[in-house]
């Protein structure tokens, strides 16, 4: 006999005039069952095992309903799910099957979806998609998808950000911190050289000299308990650390130690 639930697509199966298993409407339709059916220990357990991997699909299902997911997030949902590892394998089979799992189009949908809504370059995009278990050669494919020039223009806006947040500092460690943000940021680090060039950035004499006064005093105050050729070079060091052009520090500390 066969009897629905009140939960929806399910039903529970009677052998002999006695309760023995639930299915799905799926296994229902798939193995063809009907009233007064023949049912042996074999059919019976490949019933129960088709039945376990539709409720595993179904609760796939439920987790891709809100947005796309690579197979390593799907196997790791299931076995959360304290799910049996073949019925996973089985599962993972179906919906690739359908394309419902397919980690070729979600790593050509997360690049393209990187492309448009962030200022992250490809090294970051493949870590994170590594992270989310996708291979190289689906990663390798679908960074095509992020051009040279749509590169350049991500790039090259993130650079101008950056020059605003190092705009009062060295003019050499300006350029050094745009850098080092791009290359942070996933892009190689030739690309990110090209897009600080692309800024045609041009330091402003007075405002690095006020900027190198104003360090260059803190320096000297800090080391004034040293001699005199001492303090003169520790600030000299400093103040190049920090991206002053020995020149210009040469400048500074005469003007200083004339005053």
């Amino acid at each position: 006999m066969i009897q629905a639930q009140q939960r929806a697509g399910r039903y529970n199966i009677y052998v002999d005039g006695h309760y023995a298993f639930p299915v799905s409407e799926s296994v229902l339709v798939e193995f063809r069952l009907f009233k007064g059916m023949e049912i042996d220990q074999q059919l019976e357990a490949q019933l129960s095992a088709a039945d376990d991997v539709a409720k595993a699909y179904n609760r796939a299902l439920d987790y891709l309903s809100h947005q796309l997911r690579t197979e390593k997030e799907v196997r790791t949902k299931l076995a959360d799910l304290d799910i049996e590892p073949t019925v996973i394998d089985a599962t993972l089979a179906r919906l690739e099957d359908l394309k419902l799992v397919d980690d070729a189009h979600y790593a050509a949908s997360y690049v393209r979806t990187m492309i448009r809504t962030s200022d992250k370059g490809p090294r970051v995009i493949r870590q994170h998609l590594r992270q989310k278990g996708v291979l190289e050669r689906p990663i390798d494919d679908a960074l095509q998808l992020y051009s040279a020039d749509q590169r350049l223009a991500v790039g090259t806006a993130v650079a101008q950000k950056l020059a605003k947040r190092y705009q009062r500092q060295a003019f050499h460690t300006q350029e050094q911190k745009i850098r080092q943000g791009l290359i942070t940021r996933g892009f190689a680090s030739d690309e990110a050289q090209a897009m600080v060039t692309a800024l045609a950035l041009k330091p402003d004499a007075d405002q690095q000299a006020a900027l190198l006064a104003k360090q260059g005093e803190k320096l000297w105050r800090k080391y004034r308990t040293l001699a005199a050729s001492e303090r003169r070079y520790k600030t000299k060091q400093a103040l190049y650390r920090k991206g002053f052009g020995l020149d210009e520090i040469d400048h500074w500390l005469t003007s200083l130690t004339e005053d």
